[in-house]
């Protein structure tokens, strides 16, 4: 996009951080009638040969009916298609930019070397193509893959630059968990955007960038106000919040328990029975919902707790005007007859776990707000352990093969971090046990308190290093990231 093209997400919404503009991110601006949930296409790697051609291009999607807004998108207007990939395989995959600037494209939660991660060292350059082959050598798994373009990532994440990334092996095939994409096997990335008068507008200014941008309206596959029909009986969601710094608290209206099955990292040992679950900007969760009841239903989330205390002050105020209650985030039909059998797995995957014992070497990372240097004016607010990312810096230099232990601790807010290029298990929260959520193999972890992490590196990354950051993608653009060589 030219920098005339890049206008459609400028406008003096949350500028300057008013307590009016904090007000409207809790106030929807422009109602919306429920619409049919839009699932997006599949594109299945041994389908095409082992070839996957994807253009980042420029569009206009109508969120609300008559109202057009520019956006980003991959092979359309907005988001991309579902990629499915095979684990054994190698997958080409063409990115062509059609943008007119320049982006990249990270395979968030893929196990892969440095060069092909598509962070901000794989820039792709207006009218180029990048030509990854990238080998698929771990389980089955629920992954994304989004712009990581430094400085950019936020607005391009925002506009639309992201998609769903299936991982399938024959471990999980043969456990029949409900499979037919877009019926019973649904893809449901999470996002908040903001609107004026039903136009998608970008926030700007010091409380979006100290805070995240956040929105007034949700949806699902960019779809607002979502109805999905489902067959009666267990449904698979796969669920990713896509959102640039909303954290989803979610739960069914009626109260209805569900089933955790998988983690970022895949499979779990065995289902969960939850009532609610938290989900942080970059997460993922794959859970197993029972409709053979026949009743519909509605996922909500509650309010987004994770402010800091000025905004948390603010959001209190705008309660007082809006309300505090739960958000519809997407409603289910069933349709048809009952299934004969909606049991869900006893068991579902053993993994092996790494020896905490072998750990060879401990590291701490603190993700800093500078809260009194950014009221000053001063760069660099936004850090770990107090340095500003640069691209020319390598913070951390890894041996290939080595099992680690990093502790992260987040200021002011809690801030999901994500590490490039491995799996990790989480040792402890806190000095205490790990919480029920914090089990199974994990890239992305949310840290306020000490957070323990056991990391084995078995990627290299030396033509290219990997990141670790803040997936709040506003604080990732302006400093709190840092990146890694292993070798």
């Amino acid at each position: 996009m030219t920098l005339t093209r890049r206008s459609f997400l400028t406008g003096a919404v949350l500028a300057g951080g008013s307590l009016w503009a904090a007000s409207s991110l809790w106030r929807p601006s422009f109602a919306a009638e429920a619409r049919q949930l839009r699932i997006p296409e599949l594109i299945d790697a041994r389908d095409q040969g082992q070839s996957i051609a994807l253009t980042a291009q420029v569009g206009k999607t109508s969120f609300f009916p008559g109202r057009e807004s520019v956006t980003l998108g991959f092979n359309g207007s907005y988001l991309g298609p579902t990629l499915r990939v095979h684990r054994g395989d190698e997958v080409e995959v063409a990115v062509r930019n059609a943008l007119g600037e320049d982006t990249t494209v990270h395979w968030h939660g893929l196990l892969i070397p440095g060069e092909l991660d598509g962070g901000p060292h794989q820039t792709i350059r207006p009218g180029s193509t990048w030509r990854p082959v990238l080998p698929i050598r771990q389980p089955a798994a629920t992954l994304w893959y989004h712009s990581h373009m430094h400085g950019r990532t936020g607005e391009q994440v925002y506009a639309g630059l992201a998609g769903l990334l299936i991982v399938s092996d024959d471990d999980e095939r043969a456990l029949g968990l409900p499979s037919e994409y877009g019926v019973d096997d649904l893809p449901l990335i999470l996002q908040d955007r903001q609107f004026e008068n039903g136009t998608l507008i970008l926030p700007q200014g010091m409380m979006s960038t100290m805070h995240g941008r956040r929105g007034d309206t949700l949806m699902v596959n960019g779809t607002v106000n979502p109805v999905a029909r489902v067959p009666r009986g267990l449904v698979r969601l796969r669920l990713v919040n896509g959102s640039n710094a909303r954290e989803y608290d979610l739960a069914f209206a009626d109260d209805r328990p569900f089933h955790w099955i998988a983690s970022e990292g895949g499979l779990l040992e065995k289902p969960v029975e939850l009532r609610s679950l938290r989900l942080a900007p970059g997460e993922r969760a794959e859970i197993l919902a029972d409709f053979s009841d026949g009743r519909p239903a509605t996922l909500e989330t509650g309010p987004d707790g994770n402010l800091s205390m000025m905004m948390g002050m603010m959001r209190g105020a705008a309660n007082l005007l809006g309300g505090n209650g739960r958000e519809a985030v997407i409603q289910f039909e069933p349709q048809g007859k009952a299934a004969l059998d909606s049991k869900v797995p006893e068991r579902l995957l053993a993994h092996e776990r790494p020896d905490v014992s072998k750990a060879v070497r401990r590291r701490r990372f603190v993700m800093n707000m500078g809260m009194g240097n950014m009221m000053r004016g001063g760069m660099g607010m936004l850090s770990i352990n107090g340095r500003a990312f640069d691209m020319g810096r390598v913070d951390e230099q890894i041996r290939l093969g080595d099992t680690e232990i990093w502790e992260v601790t987040g200021e002011m807010m809690a801030h999901p971090f994500h590490i490039h290029g491995v799996h990790f298990e989480v040792l402890s929260r806190n000095g205490a046990a790990p919480g029920i959520r914090d089990q199974g193999l994990r890239d992305t972890v949310v840290a306020q308190e000490p957070v323990e992490l056991l990391v084995k590196f078995t990627q290299t990354a030396v033509a290219s290093p990997f990141m670790y950051h803040c997936h709040i993608l506003e604080h990732e653009d302006n400093g709190m990231m840092g990146q890694f060589v292993v070798s």
